[in-house]
């Protein structure tokens, strides 16, 4: 097993303490969110029923195909399914059974015990973004991203106080063989940080090695007890599952780690354009996947997944923030729910290509989606930019410190005897102000959420330090983040044993771009 984060004791008292805080290196990763405010439910039982009993119907009359994937179809003619080719049609009934097994919250092991984290429920678990081949700042624009990028945006998440996860490949690094750049990614998940993780699924002997990796951080036997990592199955929407997407699924089902089985929906290209249309098609989707897991193995973690965005009808190129999308995102949750099962949808979505007011618009409205739709994990939750295309630096620290504002949203109102400040308003009378008396000064420190990032000075104090925009002030921000970051202490034979593993494997292989 590996320690914990090793923390600094800095000097105590006054404004030294204080100082010392926001100069340290050690970020207090704040805890998942547990939600205290409702879900929005946009969906009458009526409009829940139609799309239920559509789905049920695609599954049976039009099935969903599984390809290249002789096990699965045999999995699935032993279950009861009609098998056409690769075409599997699923009794009515059948997908729901048999999804019924899958528990409906896990908990996902971290490396340093207190940022374990609890998936579904009330909670919500904040995961970076994933799968950018480019990356951007402001110094160099838009590049390929490689194993250097993929490294820092690991460190500022960890440096990150409201991301509670590490994420996946948060990056595409394109300066590593495409067979052995899963090896790097999970070294610097593993090293650079001590939150939790996700593993490859790009090739199913990929999903093996990081089993494997994760057997050496944590032991063979504690990875068969215990979920340690949560990985990403797409969907081929409409209606088909790969054998590379499902051959890293049977791995980690048979293992006991979790996936999130999502559908990958632009509107109107890969799913119909209404709402209904579209949510009939992710239930469907989505009861196939999670039942196929439990074929593989009944009682493994998985997650509903829901991503869908729009399409511009004009130039063909995914749009985000819209209303469609949001509705979507909030009948997927309830969809998810009465299934038991926990959901995964939304994050920092824009299809801006600098991190700009446009930006800023989209990624608002879908995160503030995400947390009304009941999301459980919400992976791409910040660094998101052109479409997915494009892990932006600076948006990466903008996007993680509004999610603060999440964490205090969904706190909802307390109403206990401090709350309700009875004795403040005594204190002050009619005709007086609140800044000095005994209320405020006993809560001032936390009464407000406060951006780590924006800039709150007067006109004339903003106009003497430059006029930095927020562009600017985020660039700071990063370069101060990387400067200071210090990495979590592990074990230095666990460190040792990873670094042999993938010196052992990298060297075991051909390098391959394909």
């Amino acid at each position: 097993m590996v320690e914990a984060t090793t923390r600094k004791r800095g000097r105590s008292g006054g404004g030294a303490a204080r100082r010392a805080a926001r100069g340290s290196a050690v970020v207090e990763t704040a805890r998942y969110i547990e939600r205290n405010i409702p879900d929005l439910e946009i969906l009458n039982e009526e409009a829940l029923q139609i799309i239920e009993h559509n789905a049920e119907t695609v599954l049976e009359e039009i099935g969903v195909n599984f390809v290249n994937n002789p096990g699965a179809l045999e999995r699935w003619r032993q279950a009861g399914a009609e098998i056409d080719g690769e075409r599997v049609r699923i009794p009515r009934g059948l997908a729901r059974k048999l999804c019924a097994t899958a528990p409906s919250r896990f908990t996902q092991v971290a490396r340093n015990p207190a940022k374990t984290v609890e998936i579904g429920g009330r909670n919500l678990v904040l995961a970076p973004v994933y799968g950018p081949p480019f990356v951007h700042d402001a110094e160099g624009g838009r590049r390929y991203a490689t194993i250097g990028d993929f490294r820092n945006f690991v460190k500022l998440g960890q440096m990150s106080r409201w991301l509670h996860h590490s994420g996946g490949t948060v990056c595409e690094p394109t300066d590593v063989p495409v067979n052995k750049r899963h090896l790097d990614m999970l070294h610097a998940h593993m090293t650079l940080s001590d939150k939790p993780f996700m593993g490859s699924v790009t090739e199913p002997s990929r999903a093996q090695d990081s089993v494997d990796m994760c057997g050496v951080l944590f032991g063979e036997q504690f990875v068969q007890d215990n979920t340690v990592m949560t990985s990403l199955i797409n969907i081929n929407s409409p209606l088909t599952f790969d054998d590379t997407m499902m051959g890293a699924l049977e791995v980690y089902a048979a293992n006991n780690q979790a996936c999130i089985i999502s559908p990958f929906i632009v509107g109107g290209a890969m799913a119909p354009v209404s709402v209904a249309g579209t949510l009939t098609q992710v239930l469907a989707e989505g009861l196939a996947g999670v039942a196929y897991s439990q074929l593989v193995r009944p009682g493994a973690p998985v997650i509903f997944g829901a991503f869908v965005t729009s399409i511009d009808m004009n130039s063909g190129a995914p749009t985000f923030g819209t209303p469609e999308a949001a509705q979507i995102t909030y009948g997927a949750g309830q969809l998810a729910r009465r299934l038991g099962l926990p959901f995964r949808s939304a994050g920092s979505f824009c299809g801006s290509k600098l991190p700009d007011a446009q930006a800023a618009y989209e990624t608002a409205n879908t995160l503030n989606n995400g947390l009304l739709a009941g999301v459980n994990f919400m992976l791409h939750a910040c660094g998101w930019l052109e479409g997915g295309l494009v892990a932006s630096y600076e948006k990466f620290v903008m996007d993680a410190d509004q999610l603060g504002a999440l964490h205090k949203m969904a706190a909802g109102v307390a109403v206990d005897e401090s709350a309700q400040a009875m004795d403040a308003l005594r204190e002050v009378g009619p005709g007086g102000h609140y800044l000095g008396c005994a209320h405020t000064q006993a809560h001032f420190k936390t009464a407000f959420w406060r951006s780590e990032l924006f800039d709150y000075k007067p006109f004339e104090t903003w106009i003497e330090e430059g006029g930095r925009d927020t562009l600017t002030l985020a660039s700071e921000r990063v370069r101060k983040l990387l400067a200071s970051y210090e990495q979590p202490s592990m074990d230095p034979a666990t460190a040792e044993a990873l670094d042999a593993f993938v010196a052992a494997k990298k060297a075991s292989m051909p390098d391959s771009f394909m």
